[in-house]
């Protein structure tokens, strides 16, 4: 194996590929990066065996030069940080379970593992589906947070991505709140999948920047997102996924209409005193015709503002304890200015959603004791 590639190029291709290797796995293997070089281009993949990254370079780009095509195992901590560390155009070797690397007057070499003996990677079976970038980003981003921190029952741990004849939605939930988004696709494929929380945080992040189609496959107990240069397989999480939809009151009492960044800063307000509780208690009651947001603290004090209801239907007797910080966390994924609050009783879960009238996501907030 020999090429020469940009250090900038290279540098950020590894670092992408690194974040799925981790230096605490029973297979030494699994802490280096794989690196194939092939007339069209280079492949480095990463795996921890939850998730694989799979990065190409190819030789379109002029800043890659393939001479020799073959492959090898290397440590991806050392790699990476002296990749990072190199001036521009370096030159890599391999030989003898080496691979040197050369850049300007600065050569170093680094031991290799054999690279038959990297797992394989999962074989992708069934229909692929297409999803546009902006529309998996959008879900994730407004789902992945409702989900489960612990891992007493596995599969709230993850987000639901089901796929239908031309749609598309993402939940999540801690059996505490919910989060919900639906997505219009042009995709006739099927499927439903739980993929872990760290699996979709890391997928958010490599698709950052990337603005065409993700292809999404099945693949032996794990998913495949694949784009024009990188890929990522995450293992799947096992069982079956709560009927969700259940969960979402088909009575409302009372529905409210709120400026979003006003209604954040008043709940972020009532925060700072609701430490105090197990479950950050923050009240929200509706006061001459305002909206009333209070919480205390029996050693710091209490706090108490009215903000102006945008409109108002149903009932005005209203009173109802939540976890403040869910509130936040819900409030600030969503894009529009004024949101739906809708309640069905002071211990009925609260939903909120955008107030267009045809809002693609909803989140869902159960009611705390106050007591």
């Amino acid at each position: 194996m020999e090429f020469i590639i940009a250090q900038g190029l290279f540098s950020k291709a590894l670092s992408d590929v690194s974040k799925a290797v981790s230096s605490r796995t029973l297979l030494p293997i699994l802490s280096g990066i794989k690196i194939v070089a092939e007339e069209d281009g280079i492949t480095l993949i990463g795996s921890n065996s939850d998730i694989i990254i799979e990065r190409t370079i190819l030789v379109t780009d002029e800043k890659v030069k393939i001479h020799r095509t073959g492959s090898m195992v290397v440590s991806a901590k050392y790699l990476t940080e002296l990749v990072k560390k190199m001036p521009d155009q370096i030159h890599i070797k391999s030989d003898n379970n080496q691979i040197h690397i050369q850049a300007g007057t600065i050569s170093t070499k680094l031991n290799g593992i054999d690279a038959e003996e990297y797992p394989s990677l999962p074989v992708v079976v069934g229909d692929s589906i297409h999803i546009p970038a902006q529309e998996l980003k959008e879900a994730v981003k407004t789902t992945v947070f409702a989900a489960a921190k612990n891992e007493t029952r596995p599969v709230l741990s993850g987000v639901n991505l089901t796929f239908a004849e031309n749609s598309f939605t993402s939940v999540a939930t801690d059996s505490q709140r919910l989060a919900f988004k639906r997505s219009d696709i042009q995709s006739s494929g099927e499927g439903s999948f739980v993929v872990p929380k760290s699996s979709i945080d890391e997928l958010a992040k490599l698709i950052n920047h990337y603005s065409g189609m993700v292809e999404i496959q099945s693949a032996e107990g794990y998913i495949h997102f694949k784009t024009d240069e990188i890929s990522l397989y995450s293992r799947l999480i096992a069982g079956h996924y709560p009927p969700t939809s259940a969960l979402i009151p088909s009575e409302v009492k009372t529905t409210l209409v709120l400026c979003k960044e006003t209604l954040i800063k008043g709940i972020d307000r009532a925060c700072l005193f609701a430490g105090e509780w197990k479950n950050n208690n923050v009240v929200l009651s509706i006061n001459e015709h305002k909206l009333s947001i209070s919480s205390g603290s029996s050693e710091m004090g209490s706090i108490e503002e009215l903000q102006e209801i945008k409109a108002i239907e149903g009932e005005s007797d209203l009173k109802i304890s939540v976890d403040g910080h869910f509130l936040l966390d819900a409030l600030k994924t969503i894009n529009d200015g004024e949101i739906k609050m809708k309640f069905s009783g002071s211990m009925k879960p609260i939903v909120i959603e955008s107030a267009r009238e045809e809002s693609t996501y909803l989140h869902l907030i159960s009611p705390v004791r106050s007591y």
